[in-house]
């Protein structure tokens, strides 16, 4: 797997491509965008914790970089004329991780953000050189953990492994410390009053102190959802920002819809937990969950598209158009028209201390942060499915052991022949048919794992401390019951199905025949996972996306 060095090292070999030099006809056309500005040495552009920061372009003179560790700076770079500032913040709206500053006389170009985007929507070699460029320094702050923000947790925390996912996924460095190895923690814990049993513990900024976060708590705090207004009444709202709803997201807004996405963790969904997608077309080396996610993030972005973190729809209020969709902070967003896009989730092993181990030897996700908990330990992963495969494959690389317990007699049902043949090819890979898991046990982490062999009924305890739980799937459609029609495993209804499906107890379809991905209510869609006999692929729910758009125009023109 990928370590911080090996990181930074791609960092520097594209280092060109993340500090380039724009041309003087570059910078002309950046020119029209922009104000120019003098500055004295010593003169501060931009600092850690700002909002709204623009893009400078440096016309004479010298600007320099850095990012804040305490009282410290570490240099990032000194941009001289013909390079620009910034990072992928300057497209999502969200907090300085940096200071920048006139390292002597300058003169620079002020570009606001409403210009940038309309820099990097009709100019496409600009838009090329910026985003790739912003892009890259974010990669390089992540690489080098070089946020605003420290961690201080526990590996045996099962609120420590949330807090660390939910930064991670959202593209937000940060510093860990770990009280378990830290021989300097103590100190840290004094400094800010804070004691080994309130961990995790979040330092925002060096200023403000989080015990044990929420999710919501954390994207406060970090500014993630400043820019976006309340109580406009949106074109369309896109409900989850899986593969299919950013898709959406990307689609609608580029085309000049009024878009807003509500996301109750971090772009990419269950997709973004893999660890390596392999079959999504235009990718023949594979790309990471998370890289797509995060490209796909940036994209909508750029077309103008707001990103709601955080924001858990809880209840659709469908009674009256425009909608009205209730969220777990008590905000109700207009809509009219709506896209789900909530997928589905891994349906739990049915064991009686299950939430015991829930983040402390039981995962859903296989990312690098749960790979570095295994170390190099034995795991097993539960699941004939692409993802099991994909997990699977990737912690063979580092664990030294990977078990796979299936229930069927085989993958082949199940899985993408090319993950299967590389299961068969790993040597410390071991399939487990006809298997299920039986006990788990342990005091404060998981210790041991019983698995029953179904065929002959003998029962295995191996001291195994990681489970990788894949099986199954369960809709997210809850705060939906009532108001759109639901199949018996509680997926969406849209389209034809609607008609051939004798639902009951939820009010009946629109007149006439409901259009292809729309549901049981009038100007509602559905689209990936969480659709009813959808196809549970990346690519299938990326298409379902980008399709749900061309209706969402049909209907707001009627």
């Amino acid at each position: 797997m990928a370590t911080d060095s090996t990181q930074r090292d791609v960092m520097e070999a594209r280092r060109a491509q993340m500090f380039p030099t724009l041309s003087e006809s570059q910078v002309a056309r950046i020119a029209r965008f922009g104000k120019e500005r003098l500055l004295s040495p010593g003169e501060l552009l931009f600092d850690e914790g700002d909002y709204a920061v623009p893009m400078h372009v440096i016309l004479d003179g010298t600007v320099e970089v850095v990012h804040l560790r305490g009282p410290l700076e570490e240099p990032i770079t000194i941009h001289g004329p013909g390079e620009f500032t910034g990072e992928s913040s300057l497209l999502t709206d969200r907090r300085s991780l940096v200071r920048g500053r006139a390292k002597s006389q300058s003169r620079v170009l002020v570009v606001e953000r409403k210009e940038l985007r309309a820099i990097v929507q009709t100019d496409p070699e600009l838009s090329e050189i910026l985003l790739r460029a912003f892009i890259l320094r974010r990669m390089g702050l992540l690489a080098g953990h070089q946020g605003d923000v420290v961690v201080v947790g526990s590996r045996h925390s099962a609120a420590t492994l949330r807090v660390q996912e939910f930064l991670t996924r959202n593209g937000h460095p940060y510093r860990y410390v770990d009280v378990d190895v830290d021989d300097h923690v103590q100190s840290l814990l004094d400094g800010f009053h804070v004691g080994v049993g309130d961990v995790p513990v979040l330092i925002c900024r060096g200023e403000r102190v989080l015990k044990n976060p929420s999710n919501a708590e954390v994207a406060e705090c970090l500014g993630f959802n400043t820019s976006i207004e309340k109580g406009t009444l949106r074109d369309v709202v896109v409900v989850g920002a899986g593969p299919a709803g950013l898709a959406a997201a990307v689609y609608g807004a580029s085309e000049g819809l009024d878009v807003l996405v509500l996301e109750s963790s971090a772009p990419g969904g269950q997709a973004g937990s893999s660890s390596k997608i392999e079959n999504y077309l235009g990718f023949p080396t594979g790309i990471s969950g998370l890289a797509l996610a995060q490209r796909a993030f940036t994209q909508a972005e750029k077309f103008g598209a707001r990103v709601a973190i955080a924001r858990t729809a809880t209840r659709l209020h469908c009674d009256e158009i425009p909608y009205r969709i209730e969220t777990s902070d008590g905000e109700m967003i207009l809509a009219r028209t709506i896209v789900i896009a909530t997928g589905a989730e891994y349906r739990k092993l049915d064991l009686p201390d299950l939430n015991k181990f829930e983040g402390v030897g039981v995962y859903y996700g296989a990312s690098t942060i749960e790979a570095q908990r295994c170390a190099a330990e034995a795991v097993i992963v539960v699941g004939g499915g692409n993802s099991a495969g994909q997990a699977a494959t990737f912690l063979a690389q580092s664990s030294s052991h990977v078990h796979i317990l299936v229930r069927s007699s085989g993958l082949a049902a199940s899985m993408s022949r090319y993950l299967i043949r590389r299961i068969e090819e790993t040597p410390n890979i071991t399939l487990h048919t006809k298997t299920h898991i039986a006990a788990l046990s342990g005091a404060e982490h998981l210790e041991r794992v019983t698995w029953v062999d179904d065929a002959t009924g003998a029962a295995s305890e191996r001291p195994i401390r990681h489970i990788f739980s894949m099986t199954g799937a369960k809709p997210n459609t809850e705060w939906l019951r009532g108001c759109v029609k639901l199949d018996a495993q509680g997926f969406i209804l849209t389209g034809a199905d609607l008609v051939s499906s004798p639902s009951a107890g939820v009010r009946s379809s629109v007149p006439g025949a409901p259009l292809h991905l729309e549901t049981s209510l009038p100007k509602v869609f559905a689209v990936g996972d969480v659709r009813s006999n959808s196809v549970k692929r990346v690519a299938s729910a990326v298409g379902e996306g980008s399709i749900c758009i061309q209706l969402v125009h049909k209907v707001l023109a009627e």
